[in-house]
């Protein structure tokens, strides 16, 4: 007598692989649900790395003075004093070329904070300067006290 053999998987073994499959899911879609958001946090930081370093860079160039509260300093070409222009006496900068976005409300604009250190978001600004100290910080609540 030959036995028949079955080609076939049983509801059984269906059913274990589809709940396998389902508890992997719930484990692994979770973790990519907030990568947009980290992606843009990790961007604004890297970018207020930048505007800090650049920053920086200028002070040591000007004679320990800072950029101006709209940081266009950075944006062209200086002399010595941070005056503005385009002849070979302007031999500083530009030091990026533009003001980064901040992804995380997509703009570039700078702005003086109402406090140092600021408390609360300032409308339409992607940065908050303080001129006088040199600080830039990101213009989100979730990041003024970083």
């Amino acid at each position: 007598m030959k036995s028949r053999r079955k080609l076939g998987f049983t509801l059984v073994e269906v059913l274990i692989v589809v709940v396998i499959m389902a508890v992997l899911a719930a484990a692994i879609i979770p973790q990519f649900a907030d990568s947009t958001a980290d992606a843009k946090a990790n961007t604004a930081i890297f970018n207020l790395h930048t505007l800090r370093s650049q920053i920086e860079l200028y002070k040591a160039q000007h004679d320990s003075k800072y950029p101006t509260a709209g940081l266009v300093e950075l944006t062209k070409k200086t002399n010595a004093a941070g005056e503005v222009g385009t002849s070979t006496a302007y031999r500083y900068g530009p030091y990026v070329r533009t003001i980064p976005e901040n992804p995380i409300n997509g703009l570039n604009s700078v702005v003086a904070p109402a406090a140092n250190p600021p408390v609360a978001e300032e409308a339409d600004a992607g940065w908050l300067y303080d001129a006088v100290k040199g600080e830039v910080w990101i213009n989100s609540t979730k990041y003024l006290t970083k």
